[in-house]
Order: C-alpha cells, then sequence, then structure tokens
C-alpha cells in the first residue's frame, strides 16, 4: 500500500535472487505467502490485506505462464488438522480478488498433492492446506522439507510476516530448491532497511507499544540516522518513572528504568530531539465505561493508569511531525481498542498520514490504528509483518531471506 511522496528512501539493498531473476515459464512455483488473516467465530475473514498484499507476485507469475503453488500457515493448530485454522476461506476469498479460479488443495504434502501438481496447466493456481497442520513445518523438519521441495522446480518467498521463522516452508526447502524473493517481500525490505540505513531527513521515529525492552534495539540501531524520537504507549511510564516522575498504576518495567536513562542520555546527547508525553488519560481499570480524567504526565496519583496520551501530548507530537521527510510509526500511543483511550492513537495517525512525508508504519498493531483511523490509503507503506519488521528495524538477519538464493556478483 503506497502513496506518492516527496523523497523516496534509499532503498534497502536484497543481494538475492527475485522472482524476476528467474525464467519461470511453464514452471512450478511455490510461493510461500503470509495468509495469516483474522477469522470471526463463522470463520469470515475481517481483514484480508494481507491475501491482497500477495496478489502482484500471484499475477506475475499467472501472466508468464509458471504453474503457481501457494502455501501458508493460520494460527497455531500445533501440528495437526483444525477445521478452525483451515485455508478453506482464503481460497474463495482470493479466488473472488484475482477472479480466476483457485484449486483448494486438503494437504500440502504427500502423493495425493503431488499428483495434482503434477496435472497443473500453465497458469494455474492451487492453495495447498495449512502448513502448520503438520508438526514437521515448525520444526523445520528435513523430510518435510523435501515433501514440499518435489512440488516445485522453484521455491519463491513472499511471506515477509513470517520471514523471521526458521521453518520448514521458510528456510528447510531453500536447500534443495532454487529460491527467490517475491515483490512484497523485496518492497518490505527496501522500505524498512532503506529507512534505518539512509533516510531521507529529517526523520522521525515514533516508537510506542507496551514495553520498552521490545523497542531497545529498534532506537540502538536508528541513533546514526534519526533526528527525533517521540515515545508513546505504556513504554513511555518507564522513561518517565526513571525521570523520578509519579506514574501511579501504570504500566512500567522496574527492572528497565536504569536502561531508560541511559538510552534518553545516550540519544539526546547525540542531539536527537526526544519527546516523552506531557499529559494522559487516566482510569483505574480499562473496561469500557471506565470514568476517565485527563492530567499531565506528573499527576497520575496512586490507583490510576496511564491508557492513553492527552490533547497537549497530541499536540505536541503532531507538531513535531510536522516537518518531517521520513516518519517510521512502529506501536500506538495506548489501548486504542477502546473507544475513550483510542483518540491519541488516531490524532498521530492522522498526523501521520497528512505529513508532506514518506510514512512507515510496521508492527505493534499500528497497521490496525491507521485502518480504524481510516487514513491508511494516506500512508506511503504499511509492512504486512508483526514480528518480522521490529527484528528488521533492530538489524537482525532474519533467516527466511538470509535462505534465499544470492545474487551473483558482476
Amino acid at each position: 500500500m503506497e502513496k506518492d511522496n516527496p523523497g523516496a528512501p534509499v532503498k534497502g539493498v536484497l543481494n538475492k535472487l527475485t522472482i524476476k531473476d528467474l525464467d519461470i515459464k511453464g514452471k512450478r512455483l511455490f510461493i510461500r505467502v503470509d495468509f495469516n488473516v483474522p477469522l470471526d467465530e463463522n470463520l469470515n475473514i475481517t481483514d484480508d490485506r494481507r491475501i491482497r498484499s500477495a496478489i502482484p507476485t500471484i499475477n506475475y507469475a499467472i501472466d508468464e505462464d509458471a504453474k503457481v503453488i501457494l502455501a501458508s500457515h493460520l494460527g497455531r493448530p500445533k501440528g495437526k488438522y483444525d477445521r478452525r485454522y483451515s485455508l478453506a476461506p482464503v481460497a474463495k476469498r482470493l479466488q473472488r480478488l484475482l477472479k480466476k479460479e483457485v484449486t483448494f488443495l486438503p494437504d500440502c504434502v504427500g502423493p495425493k498433492v503431488e499428483e495434482a501438481v503434477r496435472n497443473m496447466k500453465e497458469g494455474d493456481i492451487i492453495l495447498l492446506e495449512n502448513l502448520r497442520f503438520h508438526e514437521g513445518e515448525e520444526k523445520n523438519d528435513e523430510e518435510f522439507s523435501k515433501g514440499l521441495a518435489r512440488l516445485a522446480d522453484y521455491y519463491i518467498n513472499d511471506a515477509f510476516g513470517a520471514a523471521h521463522r526458521s521453518h520448514a516452508s521458510i528456510v528447510g526447502i531453500t536447500k534443495f530448491i532454487p529460491s527467490a524473493a517475491g515483490f512484497l517481500l523485496q518492497k518490505e525490505i527496501e522500505y524498512l532497511q532503506g529507512v534505518t540505513q539512509n533516510p531521507v531527513r529529517p526523520f522521525v521515529a515514533i516508537l510506542g507499544g507496551a514495553k520498552v525492552s521490545g523497542k531497545i534495539d529498534v532506537l540502538l540501531n536508528l541513533q546514526d540516522n534519526v533526528d527525533k524520537v517521540i515515545i508513546g504507549g505504556g513504554m513511555a511510564y518507564t522513561f518517565l518513572k526513571a525521570m523520578g516522575y509519579e506514574v501511579g498504576d501504570s504500566l512500567v518495567e522496574n527492572d528497565m528504568l536504569d536502561l531508560a536513562n541511559e538510552i534518553r542520555n545516550t540519544v539526546t546527547s547525540r542531539g536527537i530531539k526526544f519527546y516523552l508525553p506531557v499529559d494522559c488519560v487516566i482510569a483505574q481499570s480499562i473496561e469500557p465505561g471506565a470514568e476517565t480524567k485527563i492530567v499531565t504526565t506528573q499527576e497520575i496519583p496512586h490507583g490510576w493508569r496511564a491508557l492513553d496520551i492527552g490533547p497537549a501530548s497530541v499536540k505536541l507530537f503532531s507538531e513535531a511531525i510536522e516537518n518531517a521527510k521520513t516518519i517510521l510509526w512502529n506501536g500506538p500511543m495506548g489501548v486504542f481498542e477502546v473507544d475513550a483511550f483510542s483518540r491519541g492513537t488516531f490524532a498521530i495517525a492522522r498526523s501521520v498520514a497528512d505529513a508532506y512525508a514518506l510514512t512507515i508504519v510496521g508492527g505493534g498493531d499500528t497497521d490496525l490504528a491507521v485502518q480504524r483511523a481510516g487514513v491508511s490509503e494516506s500512508i506511503s507503506f504499511i509492512s504486512t509483518g508483526g514480528g518480522a519488521a521490529l527484528e528488521l528495524l533492530e538489524g537482525k538477519d532474519l533467516p527466511g531471506i538470509a535462505a534465499l538464493t544470492d545474487k551473483k556478483s558482476t
């Protein structure tokens, strides 16, 4: 999902083969996608963005007359069949989106699957059943990996959301057939790696969510290139308590207080502006209908906890965003799932969307927040990966990317 913006990012470098580097005409392509979509109690898909994100790679393969075999996980079925996690609803939705027949198979390995694949014609699409119905998937079992590899001539990884997992369909299969990146995987790396390496500046990083411990490495990895850091969500109150403020019953990681001070001092000593909330919405419980108050972050009484940033913080953060040329946002400003504590997150979402900048949203439920705020179409790029996006922003190598076939140096 992209919009036009001034100053495209300096892109991250993917020194791996991509689908365009392969001659795929008439070939069987095993495309690992991330169709781990939310379902309601009636097994209806409530958000199909991950399915739609894979369509450019699928359409390219079809246009090149390849035989397309799609594979994904869904949920945590613990290595055995569970109807609640079947990909059957995904097959129906994908067929509607592609306007093309999608054959759904009730398994992902074995003689019947191999026979169905042998009978494929150019342009045909098969969706395999949930990979995690087999224990071998999460165990990265070699025999299971071989069973998947037997289905295809080439392996394409387009499942960025699972690229941080050392599973059979992510890593194991690459040992047995040539492998390459799909368009979505390539785009995720270009945006997320690019923003950490050489962004167009001023570069503003907005970090929220519950815990400081989950964002330490992101902060450290960004510090060479970021101009402003905005901290919101539960993690802000660890920083505020470390500064000596009384934060009531707000979420605090007491074992991180010294490190929080150290990080803040390190960042500010480099001339990076560091913003924390100046006011907040407090309540005694997260329950809808609970009494709320707006207080400064120095006046949170005992028995109350901060659950959203307040209007003065929204103004402060929005002004800090105004002149940015690149904005990275990871993690909400509060418990936005409850209406009374959603205003801060939604206001920041609108400020990010309105900025004349390249805007990247990734992980920490931030993608859901911008959708609920109604501004997702105005964000330059929304990552499909939660944990994978965080690890890439931390500067880590993802197993699913490392396993792909290297480009030959010229």
